[in-house]
């Protein structure tokens, strides 16, 4: 099976924005512990020129407006956690987890439902430091509303559209990651490289995850929409297994209260991926979620033990 996005792999880049930073001088840019913002890489303005605060005001989570990108039409925000340490410790760097839906992780203001997020900071917090997981970044990719669906799904449905989930993987690893790794101390290299989300935010993480096995050695899988495309990616898994070099490390969960289908789905799914290779309690976590509901008040008590799993403390494994 052979999934074609249809983004371009190029586009028109106004003169306004490819010039801009020319007209900007160092001094004039912002800076993130002292180091000054690159918002023009490759050519193209790709960022807003500040970060501002989320509506907590958490000290450690940079809100970034507008990220443009060459692959898909819509702008959209980041949201950047740093961990504990990060502004004291200018030397070190750390791990990078990208995240899908990134209004929902952090800020009750922005979350899909108002008030209910998946407390990504503090879960984070917790877990380092408690010395269960390493400090690491996590990186909030916010979705762009209407089109969610058709940048979230690897393939196109005949009756539900989307499948452009190719070019949004070209604007994750080419044009974000780039410039996150210009502008945060985040490693680089697949094991220090996650990936993840929950539900359409699953799907597309464990596509990407193997399509880029050289890029995320760890994926992060939360109540997957398996069903989309009479649940093709299960036949995908199986084909990708075979021609990558080195498996990443997946977190797979569901609960048991998410509807009728996605619990049984996601059991289908962890049995497709040991059959291509992945060892429970090695390479594969599955978890079934007692009393586990499909939204971010129950993704939110997954985090932690995802966390846990994914960068543990002394990673990697």
């Amino acid at each position: 099976m052979v999934w074609e996005g249809q983004g371009s792999d190029c586009g028109e880049r106004q003169s306004d924005q490819g010039n801009r930073e020319d007209r900007c001088s160092r001094d004039e840019q912002p800076s993130i512990d002292g180091h000054q913002l690159s918002h023009n890489f490759e050519g193209y303005w790709h960022a807003a020129r500040e970060w501002e605060p989320t509506s907590t005001h958490h000290p450690r989570l940079h809100v970034h407006r507008g990220f443009r990108s060459r692959f898909l039409p819509n702008e959209r925000d980041l949201v950047v956690y740093l961990p504990p340490g990060y502004l004291e410790h200018s030397q070190q760097s750390y791990p990078v987890l990208y995240l899908h839906d990134g209004q929902n992780l952090f800020d009750p203001a922005t979350s899909f439902v108002a008030g209910r997020t998946w407390r990504a900071s503090e879960e984070a917090d917790a877990a380092i430091a408690s010395g269960e997981a390493e400090p690491m970044v996590i990186v909030g990719i916010y979705n762009t509303g209407e089109r969610r669906l058709a940048e979230y799904t690897p393939v196109a449905d005949w009756r539900m559209g989307g499948g452009e989930a190719a070019a949004y993987g070209k604007l994750i690893t080419r044009e974000l990651m780039p410039w996150i790794e210009s502008n945060y101390r985040v490693r680089r290299g697949r094991e220090s490289t996650g990936l993840g989300g929950s539900s359409l935010g699953g799907l597309v993480s464990l596509y990407l995850g193997l399509e880029y096995a050289e890029t995320f050695g760890r994926l992060a899988i939360l109540s997957p929409s398996v069903w989309w495309s009479r649940k093709s990616i299960l036949d995908f898994v199986s084909e990708r297994a075979s021609q990558i070099a080195s498996q990443p490390r997946i977190w797979l969960d569901a609960g048991d209260h998410e509807g009728r289908m996605t619990l049984r789905d996601a059991e289908s799914l962890a049995r497709r991926l040991r059959a291509s290779g992945w060892r429970d309690g090695e390479s594969l976590h599955f978890a079934r979620i007692e009393g586990g509901t499909h939204d971010e008040a129950s993704w939110s008590q997954r985090v932690r033990p995802m966390l846990r799993f994914l960068f543990p403390k002394g990673f990697p494994c």
